[in-house]
């Protein structure tokens, strides 16, 4: 099959990314795989869709390091691809990332790939579903026996009464974001504080104010979920535990947090089974949800990092199974077409 990544930047793709784990393993097994930029997507006249694509020369790369050399190493030789070569289109690039110096980005990947899924390409995450959960306000959609409490606005009033109610710390984070940035615990100590804080995080939109979980201070649970299902490789969860530095609130590896395994527990996959229904009526194929205790912190839908750490704390490949899904929608979409609608052959 063809596929094709969406990325914000190719260049910017990092060796150990989740993308380059799957584009590396989709590569050892035998099908070509390019990559977009977001701002260099194209619709052309024809109607088709797609863009400048980049891709890693033919070779043999054991490991996604050498095929990420490989790959930047032959930017220069770009082509352009579009949907009547595309088997799949794989939306892995962050709005978060955008938001603040190229705005305009943010919903591209998604404008694009529903066109693309009217070519009769599969786009996964479903975009349409995807149209709809642009933010962390997605979490909100889901039961409220799965989330915390919470507000979302930018009236500094409004969150000083929702700290006074919770009578205990807080969590404030900006409601387009990513990365664990402009991510702050607020004690009753800083309330103080409390507007300067807010000033930070609405430079660019809506405050999430958020009940601090006492769980959380130990770290929290990064879960894979692919069509709606813990991914699971001989009985090891795609996983992990992740522990804040020091006294930072988060747990982010790529802000400093360590990885160890995670303990899957029946109260976490009770909670997984409450989620599931509308993860896959909204088109998840692949997703990482954010777990503290037994409730959810954020679903993270666009470009979920950390399958690779997960496979190397559990000893097995994660990468396998998840293009082995793909594979089996490619055959369900050259034998039914478009019969059956993207958003069902994204979860199948």
């Amino acid at each position: 099959m063809k596929l094709a990544f969406v990325v914000n930047r190719v260049e910017t793709e990092g060796p150990t990314y989740t993308t380059t784990v799957l584009a590396h393993r989709l590569h050892q097994r035998g099908h070509e795989v390019f990559y977009y930029s977001v701002g260099k997507l194209d619709y052309v006249k024809d109607g088709r869709v797609g863009g400048l694509g980049y891709f890693a020369p033919p070779g043999d790369y054991a490991e996604p390091e050498a095929y990420h050399q490989a790959l930047h190493g032959n930017l220069e030789d770009a082509r352009p691809i579009f949907t009547d070569e595309l088997d799949v289109i794989y939306l892995r690039n962050d709005p978060g990332e955008d938001a603040a110096d190229r705005n305009w980005a943010t919903n591209a990947g998604l404008s694009f790939g529903q066109l693309a899924s009217y070519q009769g390409t599969i786009v996964v995450n479903d975009p349409f579903g995807l149209s709809h959960a642009l933010n962390k306000m997605y979490l909100q959609q889901f039961p409220e026996s799965v989330r915390p409490r919470t507000i979302i606005t930018r009236r500094i009033e409004e969150i000083r009464r929702f700290a006074e109610e919770e009578h205990n710390d807080i969590i404030l984070k900006p409601l387009l974001g990513s990365g664990g940035k402009n991510v702050f615990v607020v004690r009753e100590d800083d309330h103080p504080n409390l507007n300067q804080i807010v000033e930070v995080i609405s430079q660019n939109g809506y405050v999430i104010a958020q009940e601090f979980m006492p769980a959380a201070a130990k770290g929290d649970i990064r879960l894979f979920l692919m069509n709606g299902e813990p991914l699971m490789v001989d009985g090891h969860y795609a996983a992990v535990h992740r522990m804040s530095a020091d006294d930072d609130v988060r747990n982010n590896l790529h802000a400093g947090g360590s990885g160890k395994k995670a303990e899957i527990t029946p109260e976490i996959l009770k909670m997984i089974e409450l989620i599931r229904p509308k993860l896959i009526a909204d088109g998840m194929f692949l997703v990482g949800v954010d777990i503290a205790g037994t409730r959810l912190l954020e679903i993270n839908l666009e470009s979920p990092g950390g399958l690779r750490g997960a496979g190397i704390l559990e000893g097995v490949d994660f990468t396998v199974p998840v293009v082995e899904a793909l594979e089996k929608k490619v055959l369900c979409m050259r034998n039914y077409g478009n019969r059956i609608p993207n958003r069902t052959i994204a979860t199948l």
